[in-house]
């Protein structure tokens, strides 16, 4: 199959944090997971310092990719801005990756193809060391990021594409189809100050007009830890979705990304050496 042109993947956007380390391996990993020409937006909510910015600024003159920076005079807050990264997108696809988060190879084109196999999916959400609901190899763990990356994603490619349902998007990293994100309106910036509680937010009410938030069990996106809420969030959460916690609550219970997770498992126990790999990620 050929691979989708950069011009036709979704727009990836990337808060910028505080973390100077963090930012520096994102930068690394998405110019080694991540076609050559790809739209990439970094959006700094006056996060960055000295460093951060000299780390930006040489990546920005190296990097292969189509990548823009853009940087607030004073900080906003961490819903209203990305709210209005989205707005600024319009109806376009685009993928929302947490600051210090790192792409496997791989991860933009399968979670555009996850898109384009059902009309009805409006968040896909690839798997995570760290990704609560979507988390491998440990369901609602935060574990190690994978020691070999191109063999994680050598097996990840190779898992059936049934993208199941998850209780919510999670916040690792999202795909969000443009045309239903302009359906339901933007973020909720008044009632939320992490966007952890604001995509659960979106993702809910999303649902609710019939759309899907699944699982792209074909793409890896690691993380060095999970994200959490800012004080009061869970209080809104519970207000406006009470079924949402006890929802969640059984999906880690019951487990029902047993099985592919296991069959992730054998799939990675069972990939090559990923030397011979190489022509899967172009």
């Amino acid at each position: 199959m050929t691979p989708p042109a950069a011009s036709s993947l979704p727009i990836v956007l990337l808060p910028i944090g505080s973390d100077d380390d963090a930012l520096d391996a994102c930068l690394a990993a998405l110019d080694a997971a991540t076609p050559a020409g790809t739209r990439l937006w970094l959006a700094d909510d006056a996060q960055a310092g000295p460093r951060g910015l000299a780390i930006i600024e040489r990546w920005l003159a190296r990097t292969p990719l189509q990548a823009d920076y853009t940087r607030r005079p004073r900080m906003l807050g961490e819903v209203a801005h990305i709210d209005q990264m989205l707005a600024a997108c319009g109806d376009a696809d685009v993928v929302v990756l947490a600051p210090d988060a790192q792409p496997l190879p791989g991860w933009l084109q399968q979670l555009a193809a996850c898109f384009a196999r059902d009309a009805a999916i409006a968040t896909a959400t690839p798997w995570c060391n760290a990704g609560e609901a979507a988390a491998w190899p440990r369901l609602g763990e935060v574990s190690p990021p994978p020691m070999d990356a191109e063999r994680t994603a050598h097996a990840c490619a190779a898992m059936p594409p049934l993208h199941p349902e998850l209780p919510a998007a999670v916040a690792h990293a999202v795909a969000l189809r443009g045309n239903a994100r302009k359906r339901v309106g933007g973020l909720d910036a008044a009632s939320y100050g992490s966007w952890y509680a604001a995509l659960v937010d979106l993702s809910l009410r999303l649902a609710g007009l019939g759309w899907r938030n699944v699982l792209c069990e074909t793409a890896f996106v690691a993380r060095g830890g999970e994200a959490g809420p800012s004080d009061g969030d869970m209080d809104s959460l519970n207000a406006r979705w009470p079924a949402f916690t006890p929802r969640l609550a059984n999906f880690l219970m019951e487990d029902p990304l047993r099985v592919p997770r296991e069959r992730l498992g054998d799939l990675y126990a069972e990939a090559g050496s990923p030397e011979r790999q190489r022509d899967l990620f172009g």
